[in-house]
């Protein structure tokens, strides 16, 4: 009987420390997402510099259906 105690007070002192562990990383990211740390201020200024694959495909498609 003493021992099942036991370790419902292990399983009582886990879900503990896995939700205190929880709320610290939860903390974290707001902490970073708050300071700017995901925040992305190069991409937008380099974007016209890489091709759009997607429109160079349909427009070499329409010009084969035109000259056939």
């Amino acid at each position: 009987m003493a021992e099942n105690k036991n370790r419902m007070n292990i399983f009582y002192l886990l879900i503990g420390v896995s939700l205190l562990a929880a709320l610290i990383f939860l903390a974290a990211f707001i902490w970073a997402v708050r300071s700017g740390q995901f925040d992305d201020s190069e991409t937008p200024s380099i974007r016209i510099l890489f091709d759009d694959d997607d429109s160079d495909d349909t427009d070499s498609n329409n010009e084969e259906k035109q000259t056939t």
